[in-house]
């Protein structure tokens, strides 16, 4: 099956029965080889798991050679709500193909993603009619309270991970994600990794298999 995100997928290994899925978004500029390598070292401990990492519907309009989920060459609300909605709806279908694919619920399925692809996952896994397994976000944040709280659906457990010497996404947005989450009564584990930048160190790479892991009851 032809997806309609150009998508990076790593299967189980020795071609074992796939029983779940995690979906791995990129952060604006990347691709879905770049969070794939996530995978080098998680496949080897989620058995029975396929990791599908699409890149982004549109073109980075700052670094062509990669893409993104929606557009921040402006600050203005309004539009970025509107682009943030159609990432929503291209991303919503993008899922709706992969369980077909698969046989698989939105039960057996994580989201999770880096900085852009952190906050997708985020919109995607509380809006979604069905639930989600769970979340796991590196470096990112709630693109808009407001909005996201009038369209929660549903409430699935989620692990927020960030740096706290991140320039991009400064480490404030975690705990303002943290607030949100308890006050809207959804289950949230977050992590404050020390001396660490925007990017994934090994220390959030463990921590988030360990919760994937748990949560798969692998």
């Amino acid at each position: 099956m032809t997806f309609c995100l150009e998508t990076t997928i790593v299967k189980p290994e020795n071609e074992t029965e796939i029983k779940n899925a995690v979906i791995l978004l990129h952060g604006y500029g990347g691709d879905g080889k770049d969070i794939s390598m996530l995978t080098l070292n998680w496949r080897r401990f989620l058995t029975n798991t396929i990791f599908l990492c699409p890149n982004g519907h549109e073109k980075c309009k700052i670094n062509p050679t990669g893409y993104q989920w929606f557009d921040l060459e402006t600050n203005d609300k309004n539009f970025i709500l509107n682009e943030v909605r159609k990432a929503e709806i291209k991303l919503a279908k993008y899922i709706e193909e992969v369980k077909k694919q698969y046989n698989l619920k939105n039960s057996k399925i994580c989201l999770s993603g880096f900085s852009q692809g952190c906050m997708m996952s985020i919109n995607l896994g509380l809006i979604s009619e069905e639930p989600f397994n769970s979340i796991v976000g590196f470096s990112g944040k709630i693109i808009d309270k407001d909005d996201l709280k009038s369209r929660i659906f549903s409430k699935p457990k989620t692990l927020l991970i960030h740096g706290d010497r991140d320039e991009i996404v400064p480490p404030y947005n975690l705990l303002e994600a943290k607030d949100f989450f308890s006050r809207n009564n959804i289950k949230i584990e977050t992590l404050m990794i020390k001396n660490c930048d925007h990017h994934i160190p090994v220390e959030a790479s463990s921590n988030a298999l360990k919760f994937i892991k748990t949560n798969f009851n692998i």
